[in-house]
């Protein structure tokens, strides 16, 4: 299983991108398929759909981003290819206005990677690991639901000013929503996030983003209190 060194910050994320998701398949097959398709026009419709219009937090550099993370918490996973290609999917399908993002971002992973050589075993917890992202609540004995969700929410870890970026462009991705009702909702997705024991279930994202994250929830929240 073949992670790729990159740093956080990236001008063109696509051309790495498309490099990982070929090293990533091969790794998920485990053995050569010389009657499978070649990987690169999936990459391209998958870097397609992160680059739709309507994004503004989830993006291709979103994506990228938590790949990185994913890098950094490689060794807590049992198995490093099928958490890449998690993150791959796993906000693949995003329409703001619709709740089943998750479900359809995991059809999609279930009907593409067979296509790609994938095995049944793998896909499946592929698409067990996407769905997971709807709670960020993997259970202790999943360690790459953990890899997972800490590479996702290690954006709540940003400096201040990456964290105030990251609110104003989920709030601009939400931009259809009124001011009360986007405050109301996000609201009680902060106030549940603090509620958590820990944001962070691995013990490097414990130690690298949990203080950080929670100061940078509060004060988003008292912001939003008029606090």
């Amino acid at each position: 299983m073949t992670p790729v060194s990159r740093t956080a910050d990236t001008t063109d994320p696509t051309p790495e991108l498309r490099q990982r998701w070929t090293l990533t398949i091969a790794d998920a097959r485990g053995r050569k398929h010389p009657t499978a398709p070649d990987p690169a026009p999936y990459a391209d419709n998958l870097l397609s759909r992160w680059s739709e219009p309507q994004r503004r937090y989830h993006t291709v550099e979103h994506l990228a981003a938590v790949l990185y993370r994913i890098d950094e918490l490689a060794e807590h996973a049992d198995d490093l290819a099928v958490v890449q290609l998690a993150a791959w999917f796993h906000d693949a399908v995003h329409r703001p206005d619709r709740s089943e993002n998750e479900e359809r971002s995991a059809a999609l992973a279930e009907r593409a990677l067979p296509e790609l050589g994938v095995g049944a075993a793998r896909t499946a917890e592929v698409a067990r690991l996407v769905r997971l992202t709807v709670t960020h609540d993997p259970a202790p004995d999943d360690p790459d639901g953990e890899v997972l969700c800490d590479a996702d929410l290690a954006v709540l870890a940003g400096s201040p000013d990456r964290y105030a970026a990251y609110a104003a462009a989920v709030r601009e991705e939400y931009s259809f929503v009124p001011d009360a009702d986007f405050t109301a909702g996000r609201s009680a997705v902060l106030t549940q996030l603090l509620a958590l024991p820990r944001l962070f279930r691995t013990p490097r994202g414990y130690d690298l983003w949990e203080h950080t994250a929670r100061r940078n929830l509060s004060t988003e929240l008292d912001l939003l209190r008029g606090a």
